[in-house]
């Protein structure tokens, strides 16, 4: 829900709305993302609520997925700050270096 937190800060109406309150735990979670095959899909469809826009260069604030193409619980959503992905960790947020798998502009 961090990636549809920052499209709403940023000024976009919610990309997720759908989504928010449908799990509480990481089970849930990762069954929404296995019912999408992934997580690039699940934001993708987010993303098209918004307008959002496939790149193949991120820059400062897109969006992105990043993580393994082959174990869709190893891919994380990401905001680029200009340099690289930022996720949400335990206690804020940090850099994380991983494959990027999609990214869109918003």
């Amino acid at each position: 829900m961090v990636l549809a937190d920052w499209a709403i800060w940023l000024g976009h109406a919610d990309p997720a709305t759908h989504l928010r309150g449908t799990y509480d735990s990481d089970e849930g979670f990762r069954a929404i993302i296995a019912a999408h095959q992934g997580a690039v899909p699940l934001v993708a469809a987010c993303v098209a609520n918004i307008k959002g826009k496939l790149v193949q260069r991120p820059a400062r604030g897109a969006l992105g997925v990043i993580g393994s193409t082959s174990n869709i619980h190893r891919q994380f959503g990401a905001i680029h700050d200009g340099e690289g992905w930022l996720v949400r960790m335990h206690g804020g947020f940090g850099r994380m270096t991983a494959r990027t798998l999609a990214a869109w502009t918003i």
